[in-house]
């Protein structure tokens, strides 16, 4: 039986339902989303390595410990080295804050970073 296109991203999410997960520490904003897009899913992940190393999540990965959700910025414009499959729609974003001492937000650096973000992001958002 084929899986339609929309329900494919969430297919593939429970396809990997009962491997071990490697996620950020519980307490933070990417566990609790992940553990959330997992629950909408229909599952609970087995999250049996947690650290905020993206690096280290990858290598868990690679090495075939545990799955994990990976932002493309961790291959840094690498190929993949593991099968990528799309998050399930509405839960493809993210949001970025920047915070500055007061009277430091027009200072140039501040407003170079900004605009490499912006610029960043806008090429993402473009490419997906």
């Amino acid at each position: 039986m084929s899986v339609p296109d929309a329900a494919a991203p969430t297919a593939a999410l429970r396809s990997v339902a009962d491997h071990p997960w490697v996620m950020e520490p519980e307490g933070t904003t990417a566990r609790h989303w992940a553990v959330a897009l997992c629950r909408s899913a229909g599952f609970e992940p087995d999250v049996r390595f947690e650290t905020t190393d993206l690096l280290l999540h990858q290598r868990l990965v690679e090495q075939g410990h545990a799955v994990a959700f990976l932002p493309d910025l961790v291959r840094n414009g690498q190929s993949p080295t593991v099968p990528l499959h799309p998050l399930p729609r509405g839960r493809r974003t993210r949001r970025i804050f920047t915070v500055v001492r007061q009277g430091s937000s027009r200072h140039p650096a501040v407003l170079a970073c900004r605009d490499a973000l912006r610029h960043a992001a806008g090429l993402h958002a473009r490419r997906a």
